[in-house]
């Protein structure tokens, strides 16, 4: 293993000896009149993800009645709603309040590492979620025996160690390619497709990969996650009771929610064909999926979650017991 690592390690420097040592982030070089604006609501999208997200970690800790399969994901997922938009939001705030645009080629090749691993581990465990919540409505009296604790930690398991093999696969064959040109990146972070553009041989391996990594994990487990929607929304209606249905319903529809709005805003950026506004339209959507979406999950999940929301109360009333039966002296 360290052989390994000393041999890549030596290919890196090899590549790159006497070229780049930095990159320049040019996102927001064509919004110089929209900066202000722009850090103040990233700065609030942000600091909302950060403490909503927490709060969700926090709220399913300290309650037991949320030591269930489906709160476990949930706790992973807002675990890497956190790591997701800590891996882009603080470089892309420094630059906004400095417009310090520098990054160094190792930070570059960090960012688009952490950057990757929460992206495809969220897909894979949208997956894991997906199919806890099939087991539960069209499977309940074998949920117990299907859904226990060893199979809840397999599934998070393979779905942190599928993104952490995928993203360093991925940074070690674009961060060994040489760069020995433009050190320009036409985004506010270090994409792939913007990074592999600045590369001095020809790509088109690289490119194929991606498109492929894209459609393993973005489109498959799209289509895995409706298909299990289709199954379930077909054992709902069967339900004889419309309270049950109400309650199947409403214990999905947080999911699916979040399902929608990480895919529709990944896949409008990631496949579709090239056009003139595409590079701004990116950006933007980039914006959503970094930003906006990692706020609004635990959002969704509080406000459609009556379990979530009478834990929460709980545990502030708990709180509040406590501090009146230990009053400061």
């Amino acid at each position: 293993m360290s052989h390994l690592s000393f041999h890549l390690n030596d290919t890196m420097k090899k590549n790159n000896q006497s070229c780049l040592t930095e990159f320049l982030l040019l996102g927001f070089s064509d919004f110089e009149s929209m900066e202000e604006l722009l850090f103040c609501l990233v700065l609030i999208f942000y600091l909302i993800a950060l403490m909503g997200n927490s709060l969700v970690l926090l709220v399913t800790i300290a309650s037991p009645t949320l030591h269930t399969p489906m709160y476990f994901f949930l706790w992973n997922l807002s675990f890497l709603e956190i790591g997701y938009t800590s891996s882009i939001s603080p470089k892309m705030l420094m630059i906004l309040l400095s417009e310090n645009q520098t990054i160094s080629f190792w930070g570059c090749g960090c960012q688009m590492y952490c950057f990757l691993l929460f992206s495809v581990t969220e897909c894979c465990l949208l997956c894991a979620m997906a199919y806890d919540r099939y087991v539960a409505i069209c499977k309940p009296l074998q949920y117990p025996s299907i859904m226990n604790d060893k199979k809840c930690v397999n599934l998070t398991a393979i779905s942190w160690i599928t993104g952490a093999f995928v993203s360093l696969g991925q940074s070690i064959s674009i961060f060994t390619l040489p760069f020995c040109g433009s050190n320009r990146i036409s985004h506010f972070f270090c994409d792939l497709i913007p990074v592999l553009k600045l590369t001095s041989i020809d790509t088109y391996k690289n490119e194929v990969a991606n498109a492929i990594l894209t459609v393993v994990f973005v489109l498959v487990p799209l289509l895995f996650i409706l298909f299990t929607y289709v199954l379930i929304i077909s054992s709902i209606l069967t339900m004889p009771v419309a309270t049950s249905r109400h309650k199947a319903f409403s214990t999905c529809s947080s999911h699916l929610t979040v399902v929608l709005l990480y895919y529709v805003t990944i896949i409008a950026a990631y496949v579709h064909p090239n056009s003139a506004n595409s590079q701004d339209n990116n950006m933007f959507l980039a914006l959503l999926y970094i930003v906006v979406t990692p706020s609004l999950n635990p959002i969704i999940y509080s406000l459609r979650n009556k379990e979530i929301k009478v834990a929460f109360k709980t545990s502030v009333a708990r709180k509040w017991v406590f501090l009146g039966n230990n009053p400061a002296s």
